[in-house]
Order: C-alpha cells, then sequence, then structure tokens
C-alpha cells in the first residue's frame, strides 16, 4: 500500500467514526469540532503532494462545517418539546407517543420532594448538575406558600421505597436516569437526611383485581415488545461501551441504556405485584397462566428482554412461594414454565440462553443486562494498554459485540398502528406499570395471601 493509499485508509476510518457519533459529536459542540478540524488542516497540508486527497479534504470540511454549525433542518429537528421523564412524572398523552432517544442536551419535567412529601417540579436538562438541580428547586420554593422559610443548604437525596438513602454529590450529572423504578429525589437540609422516608404510596399497598383480567395475553405481550423495540432502539452502540469501560466519567453517558435496564427491572416487579395484590385464589392462578401466555408471546416474537424479565418476575421468592397458587396450575402451564426456567438457568454461562439467541434471525430485542455482562467481563479479564501500545486484541471483541448488537437492529420490527380504544388503553397501562419494588414489602403480601402453614 503506498502513502495516498495509507492516507485515505486512515482518512475512511474518520469519516466512518464521524458519521457514525454524529448526533453525539454535535451535542458536544465546539469540543467535538477540534478533532476534525485538526486532521482537515493536517490533510491540506498535504495536498501539494498528494493531490488525489483533494475529495477527502472536501468531504473533511464538510464535516467541519456540519459538527460547527448544523443546517436549519437539522436544527428543526433536534428541537423536541420537554418531556416528561420516564416513569418519575406521569402524562398519559406523553406515554402514548413514540420513544426517542434522550439526548444530555433534552430538556425534561421532574418532581423533587420536600421532607414532608410536598414537591416541586422543575425544568431541566437531562445532563444537568446535582448543583443545577438544587438551584432550580430553591428558586421554585422560593415562591412557594408551602415554603414560608427559605431553607439554608440543600442536598439532593434519591429515596427507594424501602427507605434506602443515596446523597449525590454537587458535581454528579445525569441523575434522573438513574432512579430505580420507584425511587425518588428529594432536596433536603443535611439536618433532615435521617427523616427522609419513603412516599406513603411506595410503604402502603391496596389488594384489589389486576386489570390485566380485562386484557388479552396478545395483546399485553405486543404492547410490551413495541415498547422494549422502542426502548432499544434509542440506545447508541457506543452506550453499551461508556457503561462498562468509562462508567461515571465517560463522555457520553448511556442515559437510554440505563432506561432499557429500568425497564427490566420494572417488568419483574410487575409481574410480582400483579399477583400479589390479587386477593382471589381462583384469579391469582388465572393470573399466572396468563403472565405464562404474555412470556410466550415474548419469546415467539423474539422479544427476549420481556421474555426474561417475566421469568424472573415469577421466580421472584413472593411469588414461588405461593403452594397452593402454582398448585392450581394447569399441568401444560407448569411444563411450559419449567422450560422457560431452564432457559434463564445461569449455569454454563447461560448456555441455554446463549443456543435460544444464537439460531434467532433479527430483529429481536436482546436480554441487556447478560449483554453488559458479557462486555464488563471482556473489559475486566483483559487490560486495555500494554505499556503504551493498544490492546488491539481486546478492541477487536469488544467492536464484534458492538457488530452482534448492531445485528439484532439490522432490520425493523414491525409496529400494530391500530388506534381503538382498549388498544390505546392496553398501550397506557404496558407503559406506565404500576410496581411495588420493596422485597420485604411484597414478601409480607405474600405471606399474608398464603402463610407459612397453609
Amino acid at each position: 500500500m503506498d502513502g495516498v493509499e495509507r492516507k485515505q485508509a486512515v482518512l475512511n476510518v474518520a469519516f466512518r467514526y464521524l458519521d457514525t457519533y454524529r448526533e453525539l459529536l454535535q451535542e458536544e459542540g465546539e469540543r467535538s469540532n477540534n478533532f476534525p478540524k485538526e486532521l482537515y488542516l493536517c490533510a491540506v497540508q498535504e495536498l501539494s503532494r498528494f493531490p488525489e486527497l483533494v475529495e477527502d479534504v472536501l468531504k473533511l470540511q464538510r464535516w467541519t462545517e456540519i459538527l460547527h454549525c448544523p443546517s436549519e433542518e437539522e436544527k428543526e429537528s433536534r428541537k423536541k418539546q420537554v418531556r416528561p421523564l420516564f416513569r418519575h412524572f406521569r402524562r398519559i398523552d406523553a406515554c402514548l407517543q413514540p420513544r426517542e432517544a434522550f439526548r444530555g442536551s433534552d430538556e425534561i419535567f421532574c418532581r423533587v420532594y420536600t421532607p414532608d412529601h410536598s414537591y416541586v417540579t422543575i425544568r431541566s436538562r437531562l445532563s444537568c448538575r446535582v448543583g443545577e438541580i438544587l438551584a432550580l428547586v430553591r428558586e421554585k420554593l422560593q415562591y412557594s406558600e408551602d415554603q414560608p422559610v427559605l431553607p439554608g443548604h440543600l442536598i439532593l437525596v434519591a429515596v427507594t421505597s424501602a427507605g434506602e438513602k443515596a446523597v449525590f454529590r454537587p458535581s454528579d450529572e445525569a441523575v434522573f436516569t438513574t432512579l430505580g423504578v420507584n425511587t425518588h429525589l428529594f432536596a433536603c437540609e443535611p439536618s433532615e437526611l435521617d427523616s427522609l422516608l419513603p412516599l406513603p404510596e411506595e410503604i402502603h399497598w391496596t389488594p384489589g383485581d389486576s386489570k390485566l383480567h380485562d386484557m388479552s395475553a396478545e395483546e399485553v405481550a405486543n404492547q410490551l415488545v413495541a415498547f422494549d423495540w422502542e426502548l432499544f432502539s434509542c440506545v447508541h452502540e457506543v452506550e453499551f461501551v461508556c457503561y462498562v469501560f468509562h462508567g461515571e466519567q465517560s463522555r457520553w453517558r448511556p442515559l437510554n441504556l440505563e432506561l432499557v435496564l429500568q425497564r427490566c427491572s420494572e417488568v419483574q416487579h410487575w409481574v410480582a405485584t400483579e399477583i400479589l395484590q390479587c386477593q382471589s385464589l381462583p384469579k391469582r392462578v388465572q393470573l399466572l397462566r396468563k403472565f405464562i401466555k404474555i412470556a410466550a408471546l415474548c419469546k415467539q416474537q423474539q422479544d427476549l428482554l420481556s421474555f426474561l424479565a417475566v421469568v424472573l418476575g415469577l421466580d421472584n421468592p413472593a411469588v414461588s412461594r405461593l403452594r397452593l397458587t402454582w398448585e392450581g396450575l394447569p399441568g401444560k402451564f407448569r411444563k411450559q414454565f419449567q422450560q422457560f426456567e431452564s432457559i434463564a438457568d445461569p449455569s454454563r454461562n447461560h448456555k441455554s440462553y446463549r443456543d435460544l439467541i444464537t439460531g434467532l434471525r433479527p430483529p429481536l430485542i436482546p436480554f441487556t443486562p447478560l449483554l453488559l455482562k458479557d462486555l464488563t467481563f471482556l473489559h475486566e479479564s483483559c487490560k486495555t494498554f500494554h505499556g503504551e501500545l493498544v490492546n488491539f486484541e481486546k478492541m477487536h471483541k469488544v467492536a464484534e459485540m458492538v457488530r452482534t448488537i448492531r445485528r439484532y437492529r439490522s432490520s425493523q420490527l414491525a409496529m400494530d398502528t391500530e388506534t381503538s380504544p382498549s388498544h390505546l388503553q392496553t398501550k397506557a397501562y404496558v407503559r406506565q406499570l404500576q410496581v411495588i419494588d420493596n422485597q420485604n414489602l411484597l414478601f409480607e403480601m405474600s405471606c399474608k395471601l398464603e402463610p407459612k402453614d397453609t
């Protein structure tokens, strides 16, 4: 390979990089524009020796312009309405809209609670720092009738439904997408930290019939698959790598990937919640049957995220201990669930699951936590650098895993466009699952349904 061919090969790699990460680089603004600008200046200097590079140099010039000053059409397409954040601020009309990828510059609405469980609703960039969030909260409290005395120094705390607390540092960024299923943000003075309690609706539960009884398993499964596909499609490939390799210090926060992981947890707890809130034994058996059927339909449609989330939800100790409920299940369903459990079995490095997914063709939705487990193992078992040299063998393995993720999404999933009232009701239900994620509370509910001596 002669000199000009080597230079063109390098530029082709650069063009692929710029094309792949275009939106992320545009979001970074001037900071990201240095690389193509410097590369462009270097290439211009080579033109006198290698005139064959003229087309590549012009292409580089266009890239510097694109990243520095997006076209009016691109600016218009990037304008998004302020959106309620996934789960933590509920609005029916918003949940019915197709999901779009979150970006750090997106503005969102979110509730921040005070120790007395009153709250303020703030409008914030998704990537903003904790210090900025607290400034917005303080400004809101200043004009609140419920706060006659302006608080002193504020801290931001995440409080789970089990009462566990995590205090954020003022410099922490993009904390919204890290919140658990029923975790809420509280702003308080340091002296009030110990007095923070979960919201009342997170601690108490009301027995009742599930809305699922009035919905078909097919419709619920279709909506689960559609929503999972929207969420999975929003995750940029680089988020998988950043999540594992860099964590909190990542150049680009894996905002959309964090939401997919939250969804997986949410579906697991939804299954347990629905069954344990049902007081009637025959109806609980019906729910068991319906969930097994939903799992089967998700598997059939190659949504392994919801498929395994439902199976793991049914395997929750608070559900699996319900002996009378499981004994009422017909043998056909018990046998089918045993087959599903074998796919979820982690033994032999998840061999059953890997055998299943190897035989599937795209489009498909993988069980994302296992993808991250594989990437984490690869990262921690191999050094990225040997001295000052890059471990390219490791990089090739990472690239192969990214190509696998790309292959899963290489064709589009067919979406149902029905708009009947019942269809929209099911869609809203699936996208705004009401769940209990406090394992102690779930176990307490389970023991009330079927005491240990029954």
